[in-house]
């Protein structure tokens, strides 16, 4: 494990400090929390830019000609 030494204001650091008392972990235990799924997100949009970029449109197009033309839920009520 790694220690790290992070500069935060004031006004965010006892926002966190509420938050992780209300969840029952430490402050540590949530920034790391956060630090994971930040992480997550950005790597999640790296793969999706990645996969599409290795789409092509008339695939894309030949699927979508499968969907039924159906009317939407809210328009049959």
């Amino acid at each position: 494990m790694t220690a790290l030494t992070i500069r935060l204001p004031n006004s965010l650091h006892a926002k966190i400090r509420e938050l992780a008392a209300r969840d029952d972990i430490s402050v540590n235990q949530f920034i790391a929390s956060a630090a994971g799924e930040k992480l997550a997100s950005i790597l999640t949009v790296d793969y999706l830019r990645q996969e599409a970029a290795q789409g092509r449109r008339q695939d894309f197009d030949r699927f979508l000609q499968a969907v039924p033309d159906v009317p939407d839920e809210a328009d049959r009520t």
